[in-house]
């Protein structure tokens, strides 16, 4: 039937062409209307063909059985819609869970000169800033790159509806800051650092994370992985927490860090018997929020033979954290001070006690505390400012001249995201370290970042 009309057409375009040519020479005319004729036999073979193929069709049909309905043309069929999840994604699951996957692939370059020495290869300093790798007292070197996706992040979680109408929790984070297992020659491959593990059900908390003791909260953007360290108070650990209201309470896993008499080596003490205990309150304000928390702690140390040390010393320590906003811009603080606070404050800068001449424990007090300024340019830009600092008192008739008096740091920052979860990041650092004998040492870092959150 198609062709048919085609051809119909197509005579029709030739007769009516050949019309409007009246006036063309007599070769052309006759050519034209050998042409018509041939179209017009075709046309007509045509409609014969198209005939009697449906005068066949007719009495096929007449033969079929009554019952056999005609073959009907349909659309094609859309596409199934989605079925929604209705089940546990995981067998073992509970009913009414919900599941989500989150983190970031980070990629972080850092170009470091240090002035007074050397940093060990393959240190933890050279991976983020920790003020007691400095080195100090040394010959200047030239600047080290180091890049590396450590500190890339993976956090899994489950949201449970129970039937009594309350919720209980589980997360589980890690990132890649665990031991080597290859190294830059050939694959940068690193193992894998728990973080987080720990459940909540309503106001209780059991497992590992942030300790009470901290304001996670006032820490300011930056591209290092803690940023402030010198004044920050920075520790994960297994607790039991209680939170109602403004107030928190934990009793959290306890360890004691201790100079030996004149110095040297630090030991790790894990002779404690009673946790630490840590209370918190956090007051909001008009324009942000100001948060107390307060630690008490058993220092404890005991050994064996002839030499035997058997001591135990209470510590406590107190730290005011917070945040005020101002327009889009911000400033970010935090002051603690107290003794024993070591362990809790600048990846363990300084140590919780020292080991007198006659084998007792003496508390190291200290105090810590750093400020900074967060500026929003735009959606897309953004700028922090800060400076941390921290002061021990040592004394070196234990300690010897060798142990750490201060430290302290500033650096600025620049981060821009062209798209949402895209941050691209640029940091200039520039930080000290002092002994109790005078000697110094210090850094100058320049870091890029590429980091996408998912």
């Amino acid at each position: 039937m198609f062709r048919r009309a085609v051809a119909m057409f197509v005579a029709i375009v030739l007769i009516s062409a050949a019309s409007r040519g009246a006036h063309a020479d007599t070769a052309k005319e006759k050519e034209l209307e050998a042409r018509v004729k041939q179209l017009e036999q075709l046309v007509k073979e045509l409609s014969e063909r198209q005939a009697a193929q449906e005068s066949a069709l007719a009495a096929q049909s007449a033969r079929a059985p009554a019952d056999t309905a005609p073959v009907a043309r349909t659309e094609p069929a859309s596409p199934p819609k989605p079925v929604i999840q209705s089940s546990p994604i995981l067998p073992n699951a509970l009913a009414n869970s919900r599941f989500f996957v989150g983190g970031y692939v980070k990629l972080d370059s850092m170009w470091s000169k240090y002035d007074d020495g050397e940093i060990a290869d393959g240190t933890v300093g050279r991976d983020f800033y920790v003020p007691g790798t400095i080195p100090v007292g040394g010959a200047s070197e030239s600047a080290d790159l180091d890049s590396s996706i450590k500190q890339s992040r993976l956090q899994l979680g489950v949201d449970t509806d129970l039937a009594n109408g309350q919720k209980v929790q589980a997360r589980l984070e890690m990132d890649m800051y665990g031991s080597s297992l290859g190294d830059e020659r050939v694959t940068n491959t690193y193992g894998v650092l728990i973080r987080h593990a720990y459940l909540q059900y309503g106001n209780w908390l059991v497992g590992q994370t942030w300790s009470n003791f901290q304001d996670v909260n006032a820490l300011p953007e930056t591209a290092d992985y803690i940023g402030p360290t010198d004044g920050t108070v920075f520790m994960r650990q297994p607790q039991v927490r209680y939170t109602r209201g403004p107030w928190s309470f934990s009793a959290e896993n306890p360890e004691t860090t201790l100079t030996p008499f004149n110095g040297g080596t630090r030991i790790s003490s894990d002779d404690n018997n009673v946790p630490d205990f840590s209370a918190a309150y956090n007051l909001k304000i008009a324009n942000g929020y100001v948060r107390i928390a307060g630690l008490a702690r058993q220092l404890k140390y005991q050994t064996t033979g002839l030499t035997a040390i058997d001591d135990s010393k209470l510590a406590a320590a107190l730290s005011v954290a917070g945040k005020i906003n101002f327009g889009k811009d911000d400033l970010r603080f935090m002051l603690t001070n107290g003794d024993g606070i070591g362990r809790y404050v600048g990846v363990n800068f300084n140590n919780d006690a020292v080991i007198t001449s006659s084998g007792d424990l003496d508390t190291i007090s200290g105090w810590a505390g750093f400020v900074g300024w967060r500026h929003v340019l735009n959606d897309k830009l953004r700028a922090n400012l800060m400076y941390s600092l921290s002061e021990y008192d040592n004394d070196t008739s234990f300690t010897g001249l060798a142990a750490n008096k201060s430290s302290r740091s500033w650096a600025l920052n620049a981060f821009y995201s062209p798209i949402a979860k895209l941050d691209l990041g640029v940091e200039f650092r520039h930080a000290s370290r002092e002994l109790e004998s005078g000697a110094d040492g210090s850094m100058k870092r320049l870091q890029g970042v590429v980091r996408l959150s998912f």
